[in-house]
C-alpha cells in the first residue's frame, strides 16, 4: 500500500511539474549560472575583457523518468573598448518535450564614472519547440489536447539587459524575452504559453588576502504563473586557481560548487544540488558540469579571473 501511495503521489508531482512547465515556458536555469551570466544578462557580453568560451552540462533529478536534461554552448567577448558580441544556444529536453534556443548579443558600455560602468545589452533569436506526446504513457487515450505532436515550432526571442559593475562587485536586470506568444497543437489543443522572464543579480568580491578571495552572490526569477526563484551562493577563489562554495535555491535546493583553473585559459566546474522540495524521496539530485577556455587580452595583460 505504501508503495502504491508513494507512486500515485509522484505520478501527481511529476504531471504537475510538467503542465506547468508546458503551460508557461520556463527557462533553464543553472547552478553554474556565474559562469556563463550572458545567458541570464545579455548586458555581460563582452565585460570580461576577454573572449570565453563555454560548454555546460545539467541532469536535473537524476532517477525520475522524464526529468530535465540540458546542454548550454556559448561564446562571447569584447570586440573594442566599448563593444561585446556573444552568441548562446541552448539544448533543454523535459518529458516529451524538446527545445532549442539559439541567440545573439550584444552589448555596449559606457562609464558612469571612474569606478562605475554601465553595460547595456539586447539580444535576438529563436527558439524551437517540438513535443511528442507518444514518448510517455496517456492516461486517457482519448483526449484530444494529447492526439496531436507540435514539430518545431518556432517563436522569436527579443531580450535586454542592464549590467552594472565595478572592479569588485556587479549588479543587473534582465529579460532574455519580452516577446509573449501562444503556441498551439492544433486549432482546439491546448496552448504552449511562453512568458516574460525577469532576472536579478548581485555579486561582491571581498579580497580576504592575496591568495583568497570571497564572492556573495544573488539571483531572482520573477515570472508569470510561477513563484519567484531565489538563488544565493557564497564562493571562494583560492590561488586564483581553486574555487569552492555552496548555493541554495529557496524551498529547492542545496549546492556544492568546486572548480578548477588549469594551464591558464582552461576552467572545469561541478556542481551536485540535492533536493530539499517534496521531490526529494523521488530523485538522486542534480549535477552541473561546466568547461570554459578563456583567450586573455594580450594587450591588457590580464592573467588573473576577476571572479565574476
Amino acid at each position: 500500500m505504501k508503495a502504491n501511495k508513494y507512486t500515485q503521489i509522484f505520478l501527481i508531482g511529476l504531471a504537475v511539474i510538467l503542465v506547468s512547465t508546458i503551460y508557461a515556458q520556463q527557462q533553464v536555469q543553472y547552478t553554474q549560472y556565474m559562469y556563463n551570466t550572458m545567458s541570464v544578462n545579455p548586458g555581460y557580453t563582452g565585460t570580461s575583457n576577454r573572449l570565453e568560451a563555454y560548454l555546460i552540462h545539467r541532469s536535473q533529478w537524476v532517477g525520475m523518468s522524464g526529468a530535465p536534461n540540458s546542454q548550454n554552448v556559448g561564446v562571447q567577448g569584447a570586440v573594442s573598448k566599448r563593444i561585446g558580441l556573444g552568441l548562446n544556444a541552448i539544448k533543454d529536453r523535459l518529458g516529451p518535450s524538446n527545445e532549442v534556443y539559439l541567440n545573439a548579443s550584444a552589448a555596449v558600455r559606457l562609464n558612469l564614472s571612474q569606478k562605475v560602468k554601465l553595460s547595456i545589452g539586447i539580444s535576438g533569436g529563436i527558439d524551437v519547440l517540438s513535443v511528442d506526446w507518444s514518448s510517455g504513457q496517456v492516461m486517457h487515450e482519448n483526449d484530444q489536447s494529447l492526439m496531436n505532436n507540435i514539430q518545431n515550432r518556432v517563436r522569436p526571442l527579443v531580450g535586454a539587459g542592464l549590467y552594472f559593475y565595478g572592479s569588485n562587485w556587479y549588479a543587473g536586470v534582465s529579460s532574455p524575452s519580452f516577446i509573449k506568444t501562444d503556441r498551439y497543437t492544433s486549432a482546439t489543443t491546448v496552448p504552449i504559453n511562453s512568458v516574460v522572464h525577469w532576472y536579478f543579480i548581485g555579486g561582491y568580491v571581498f579580497t580576504l588576502s592575496d591568495q583568497l578571495k570571497f564572492k556573495p552572490a544573488i539571483l531572482g526569477k520573477m515570472v508569470q504563473g510561477a513563484p519567484l526563484s531565489v538563488d544565493v551562493s557564497a564562493n571562494f577563489l583560492l590561488q586564483d586557481r581553486f574555487t569552492m562554495g555552496l548555493a541554495y535555491r529557496f524551498n529547492d535546493a542545496f549546492s556544492i560548487l568546486a572548480g578548477i583553473t588549469f594551464k591558464k585559459s582552461f576552467f572545469l566546474g561541478y556542481s551536485y544540488d540535492f533536493s530539499v522540495s517534496r521531490l526529494q524521496k523521488f530523485n538522486n539530485g542534480s549535477h552541473d558540469i561546466i568547461f570554459r577556455y578563456t583567450l586573455f587580452d594580450k594587450v591588457a595583460n590580464i592573467r588573473s579571473p576577476r571572479f565574476f
